[in-house]
């Protein structure tokens, strides 16, 4: 197996991991996992739009907008990545997924397999899409920390779901957020093979 054909059969599975996680356990319950996702779920309740189209849709705009700044390499594999996260969301959500009244275990269920998706397409020297991308942006001309400029960002998106939905919808966000993305640096920080490696080109940029 080549070191490319690796790396691409861990960018899918990191995907399938990141479409079932949020459309099995988390979307159910109005749970953002992201700031996309956030939009997502409004684009969902005012457009009327499935949920897999609208995080493509958010995705790919800031894809769009970031592709000199990340290279063509880095751009194409995280459309991959978005491409195959919402492909699952939407046939998990509309033949699949449903509900279920243990709640705190999907919260967790969902951070759990969120953060090992997100995790696993970071290591292969893509991303997830999403905030990530304005937020590095940002991050870049204001001399910024990505990550605080992400959480703002997230944060603000979060309350503007909430506003829609319901308050506690920002509570259970966080929640997810503190679980998964603890357990993307866990991930990140791991020693793995070099096709895993993480990848840095967004900062040559």
């Amino acid at each position: 197996m080549t070191k490319q054909v690796a790396t691409y059969i861990c960018i899918i599975f990191g995907a399938l991991l990141q479409g079932l996680a949020m459309s099995l356990y988390l979307f159910p319950h109005n749970i953002p996992s992201g700031g996309a996702a956030g939009l997502a779920i409004l684009m969902n309740h005012w457009l009327d739009l499935p949920l897999g189209i609208s995080l493509w849709i958010v995705n790919f705009a800031f894809l769009i907008l970031a592709l000199k700044y990340f290279g063509y390499t880095w751009t194409i594999r995280t459309m991959l990545s978005v491409t195959i996260t919402s492909i699952t969301i939407s046939l998990v959500s509309t033949y699949w997924a449903f509900p279920t009244s243990f709640f705190w275990l999907d919260l967790l269920c969902g951070s759990l397999l969120f953060g090992v998706g997100v995790g696993i397409l970071i290591r292969s020297g893509t991303s997830s899409g999403g905030m990530v991308i304005p937020a590095l942006m940002i991050a870049k001309y204001n001399d910024w920390s990505p990550g605080r400029v992400m959480l703002w960002m997230n944060f603000c998106i979060f309350l503007l779901t909430a506003s829609v939905i319901n308050i506690t919808i920002v509570f259970y966000a966080i929640a997810c957020q503190t679980v998964s993305t603890n357990l993307i640096d866990f991930i990140y920080h791991l020693r793995a093979p070099s096709f895993i490696t993480p990848s840095y080109s967004w900062r040559k940029k």
